[in-house]
């Protein structure tokens, strides 16, 4: 399906699918929960590659987190060690390459942003992948409402939105309310690894969870941990590199 064949934004009614058989516009209704997100709906421009992505591989590969449901994760990564949980991906370059390099765990990748899902989609096919989902939606819908206590090995959130203005640290996603939320689908011992190259983000999330009774640090003594060699450097890192931005990786595990 090419982007020609789209129903144009003039004519299209509120929450119509751009790809009938892709991800929903809204699939929670989430507008609809008087909180704080922590995101922004983001639909962009779809290449033609793109599109094709998630009309053909969305069914197979692709799922809406519309909070009716408790996904099996061993029904949805069949043959897989363990699954991580991965939230916000971008266009995808380093979880596809993060899912070739470990082809015995799954990745769970939510995001909001269509033009990275279908991206994310073409590369897993192209490099033959097949332990990569994409969930769109609302990631606190999924950790609340769609996964059972102790279903997760892992979690992973790299660079989220910083949300820089003062007035807007209360969106950012790394909170004390969101680590509680996400240490029930967590295993005893699964990983939370958080990365950013903004520096109060990093101070705030190493306070968070370091006070958080659920977490402990797996460095010695406390602090950052360096870049691990499973998490490779992406396109957004190298932006930040290049204006001399100090990225700093964060390495808990659930108590």
């Amino acid at each position: 399906m090419s982007e020609s064949s789209e129903t144009p934004a003039s004519t299209a009614r509120p929450n119509e699918p751009r790809f009938p058989d892709g991800p929903r516009p809204d699939p929670a209704q989430s507008h609809y929960e008087q909180r704080i997100r922590s995101f922004q709906p983001r639909r962009g421009r779809v290449t033609d590659a793109q599109a094709d992505a998630l009309q053909r591989l969305w069914p197979a590969w692709g799922l809406d987190i519309d909070g009716q449901r408790r996904l099996d994760l061993a029904e949805l990564f069949p043959g897989v060690e363990r699954v991580v949980l991965e939230i916000g991906f971008g266009m995808g370059e380093a979880t596809a390459q993060m899912a070739q390099d470990d082809p015995t765990t799954g990745i769970l990748a939510v995001d909001v942003h269509t033009p990275g899902q279908g991206n994310l989609l073409n590369l897993a096919e192209r490099a033959g992948i097949d332990n990569v989902r994409v969930a769109n939606g609302d990631a606190i819908v999924l950790l609340r409402d769609m996964l059972p206590d102790d279903c997760l090995d892992g979690l992973r959130v790299y660079f989220p939105d910083p949300w820089p203005k003062k007035r807007h640290n209360k969106r950012r996603l790394i909170q004390a309310e969101f680590l509680s939320l996400v240490a029930g689908p967590l295993k005893p011992g699964a990983l939370v690894h958080c990365a950013t190259d903004w520096e109060d983000y990093a101070e705030q999330m190493l306070e968070v969870l370091t006070s958080h009774p659920d977490y402990e640090n797996t460095i010695e003594g406390g602090g950052y941990a360096p870049r691990p060699e499973f998490r490779p450097l992406t396109r957004f890192e190298g932006k930040g590199l290049d204006k001399s931005h100090v990225v700093h990786d964060l390495l808990f595990r659930r108590r």
